[in-house]
């Protein structure tokens, strides 16, 4: 690590060390909020690690509620951080437990709010290391793409895989990013429960906020 980055880095972190406000959960579109500040939002399929992995990244266990239960959160949960932009919970897409009409229900609302959100800047894709990238993950790339809205991919739980499969996760999706042109080529490689890869997305996320 140069100077430049880790200097980088203490900034991003200092930006975290306050847990960023609840405002709330919509399950309407007129329910967003003003969007009069940056936005940057997590998205990826049921039991991804998305509430563990935005938990870790304040150090706290109770910034995003975490179920063993996938597709729980239902709702986009929205966080005021530091008074300078959103964060933004989405729903999980893929094996959510609810009636299958309420499913279409939310996953319409995740489909126009990432087509309309004019302050959205990146868009967080979460991809269990385990698992790569599925159907369901690649629906909703098509969607960024075709609104070009910007997104990166986060691989989750790599310390449940080994070095062999890291390797081969990451190599599918560098064949991945090339036909999607609003992908990020930087893949980020995270895991919540060791505490790797979270200064990366920490200092990601500053960027909006003018930290770089």
């Amino acid at each position: 690590m140069d100077a430049n980055q880790a200097l980088r880095f203490e900034k991003a972190n200092k930006l975290f060390m306050k847990a960023p406000e609840f405002m709330l959960s919509v399950a309407h579109l007129e329910q967003l909020p003003a969007d009069d500040k940056p936005e940057v939002a997590f998205a990826g399929r049921s039991n991804v690690g998305k509430s563990s992995l935005i938990n870790a990244l304040f150090s706290r266990k109770d910034v995003a509620k975490t179920s063993s239960t996938p597709g729980r959160t239902q709702q986009l949960n929205y966080f005021n951080f530091s008074n300078q932009m959103y964060l933004v919970d989405l729903p999980g897409y893929g094996f959510a437990k609810a009636p299958v009409q309420e499913v279409k229900r939310w996953q319409n609302v995740l489909t126009t709010y990432l087509k309309g959100r004019a302050n959205l800047r990146r868009v967080f894709l979460l991809v269990d290391s385990r698992v790569g990238i599925k159907k369901v993950d690649e629906d909703i790339a098509k969607i960024l793409d075709g609104a070009a809205v910007p997104y990166q991919i986060v691989l989750t739980k790599i310390d449940k895989v080994s070095a062999q499969e890291l390797l081969k996760a990451r190599a599918d999706i560098e064949k991945f990013l090339p036909n999607h042109a609003a992908a990020h080529n930087l893949i980020l490689e995270t895991s919540a429960e060791k505490k790797t890869g979270l200064d990366e997305v920490r200092a990601e996320i500053a960027s909006f906020c003018g930290i770089e």
